[in-house]
Parts: C-alpha cells; structure tokens; sequence
C-alpha cells in the first residue's frame, strides 16, 4: 500500500515536471517569434538583418520583421496566399530597401460588366471601370458612359458588382501605357570587386496615348495615335558594380609617398589605383605624345611648382599638387569613377 502510494507520488512529481518544462519551452518559442507592440501582432522571422514589414489586407494590418528581400519573398514567408486578380502594391519584384516597409494587398472581387446584349463575369481588385473593362477585354471609347446597376438577378449571379456600358458612338480611344525604364551601370571603386549594389530602384513611367480607331462590318481593324502625353517619367534603375581593388604588388613605397603628401587611409587605395593607372608610381613619367609629366601625368608638368620647386624629381610634391588637381571630382574616389568611365581624369 506505501509503496503504491509511493509511485503514485513520484508519477505526479514527474508529470508536474514534464508539463513545467513544455510551459517553458512554449514561452521561449513565442519569446523568439511574437511580440506585442501596441495593438498590433508582430511576427518575428528572422532576428539579425531583417526590417519591420506591414501587411494591409483588407482593412487588417499584420506587422513580420524579416529578412526577405523582395515583396513576393516576404509574403511567402508570412504565408499570405495571393489570389489570381488580387493585387499587391508594390509589386512583387519589389526589392525591400527599407525599415517599416509597407505593402498593400487588394483582393479581388466578382464583378459583371454589360455591353449591350453581352455580359462578361470576371475576379478583379480594381475600382477604376476603365480598367475592369480593360481586363474584361471590352474597348470603351472616348464619350462612352460606365455606371454600377443594380443586379436584379441576385439569386442567380451571387453578390457581384454589376455595371453596364452606355454607347454614345465614339470612335476614339485613350489609354494609359506603362513606360518601361532603363538601367545603368556605374563601376564603384569604393566598392569590393564582385560585389554589386542597387544604388537607385528603377520605376516604370506612364504615358496617355490617343488613338483613332478604324472599323470593318463594327469591328476593329485598326488604330492611329493621334498624340501622346507623357503623364510620368521613368525612373532608371542604377546598379553599381564594384571594381575596388588590393594595392599593387610592391607598392607600399607609393602608398609612403601617398601618406606623406597627406593623402588618408580611406583615400590610399582609391588615390594608389589613380596612380597606377596614370603613370605606375614613375617620377619622370613622361607621355611621349602629349608631354603629360610625372606621376600625375600633369600637362605641363611645370604646373606642379604650384606644391614645391622640386616638382621635377620629388614624388611627395607630385602627389600633393595631384590631391589637390582631383578636388575638382570630389576627391580621390570621384577621380577614379570618372577615370573608370572615360579612360583620363
């Protein structure tokens, strides 16, 4: 009889155990990946790198921080399903490039639209008649008149918006066409070579074109512009590409010579590749067809009796009057980029 009650006891103790345990595990599990802050849940993905993104969908707000790195990246991560006819803004392949990054979802809808004796049923998220009309594949002239009706037949087609179009004869269209943009590359001596950065995000433009339209037997055979208007420009898309390099073999005496004309540390592999390039370090290199002298292959070289008398034979002199000759870049690192893009400084 003890020794039942004995193990009785000891089951109980180890059971209080087991379940203290699990209740521990659980608030660490929560303590690594939710949080509360304010009236919002926050779900926390990843805890080193990662940026605060919000989610609206349809009138909830859902706050992750996480690493991802595109909009489509980090709603596979919240597991946030997107719908044909749904619309994310900005779009998927929209880089996260920001703390408190925002992301709308507008989730599509059933919608009728009459044309006539034609009616077409589609799931769209967009507001705007002209473009429901657009993706139901339905030409709506300039004149023409959209309104919402009122579904008399609700038993049958569901809750559904429905809008009918009213003809008024027109036989001119305008639309809004996306404007693609271009990239452009820049090479970044201030950057490891290899690496590349997105310096600034590229946005499409938008223009308004105008069109005359041509018919056969009523139906559309072809179209003329009449005019343009350019109701957005493109934003390029910049993308750094980096070429820093290591200092030259056997180029510490020209790193010296650097440092004693005044030349930082942040500035020596910048000001020692400029160098290099121009002229190897060499005090009396001369360009046999310009006459360019020196190590800054100055034209003439006698411009450099500006920093020392010396000018001739001493690489320090040589180098001062060159620090001073590429503040008209900014500076060594800007001395380099316009040498990298145009061959000369």
């Amino acid at each position: 009889m003890r020794l039942s009650k004995n193990i009785d006891k000891a089951l109980i103790i180890c059971g209080a155990v087991v379940i203290a345990v699990l209740f521990a595990c659980l608030i660490k599990i929560d303590r690594n990946v939710t949080f509360a802050e304010g009236e919002d849940e926050v779900f926390a993905f990843e805890t080193e790198g990662s940026k605060y993104v919000n989610f609206y969908d349809n009138g909830e707000k859902l706050t992750v921080k996480t690493d991802a790195k595109t909009v489509k990246e980090a709603l596979e991560r919240a597991e946030i399903i997107i719908n044909d006819g749904d619309i994310v803004e900005p779009k998927l392949e929209t880089e996260i490039n920001a703390d408190n990054f925002f992301i709308n979802i507008y989730r599509a809808r059933p919608v009728i639209l009459k044309d006539g004796l034609v009616e077409k049923y589609l799931m769209t998220a967009s507001y705007d008649v002209k473009t429901i009309a657009k993706e139901a594949g339905i030409t709506v002239y300039d004149g023409d008149e959209i309104a919402m009706v009122f579904n008399t037949d609700f038993l049958e087609a569901g809750a559904v918006n429905t809008y009918e179009i009213k003809r008024n004869g027109g036989r001119t269209v305008t639309e809004e066409v996306e404007v693609a943009f271009t990239e452009e590359t820049v090479r970044d001596a201030s950057l490891e070579a290899g690496k590349s950065e997105v310096r600034q995000l590229g946005e499409v433009g938008l223009k308004r074109v105008n069109y005359n339209v041509y018919y056969i037997d009523n139906v559309e055979v072809s179209r003329e512009v009449v005019s343009e208007e350019m109701v957005r420009e493109p934003v390029k898309r910049i993308v750094a590409i980096g070429v820093k390099k290591s200092l030259p073999p056997n180029s510490e005496v020209c790193a010296e010579w650097a440092r004693a004309a005044g030349v930082s540390e942040a500035d020596l592999s910048a000001a020692i590749d400029l160098i290099y390039h121009e002229s190897g370090c060499r005090v009396n290199a001369r360009n046999a067809s310009s006459g360019a002298y020196g190590i800054p292959q100055a034209l003439p070289g006698s411009k450099m009796a500006s920093a020392g008398a010396d000018w001739e034979t001493n690489p320090v002199t040589q180098i001062r009057w060159m620090a001073g000759y590429v503040s008209r870049y900014g500076g060594w690192q800007g001395a380099l980029n316009f040498w990298y893009a145009h061959g000369w400084y």
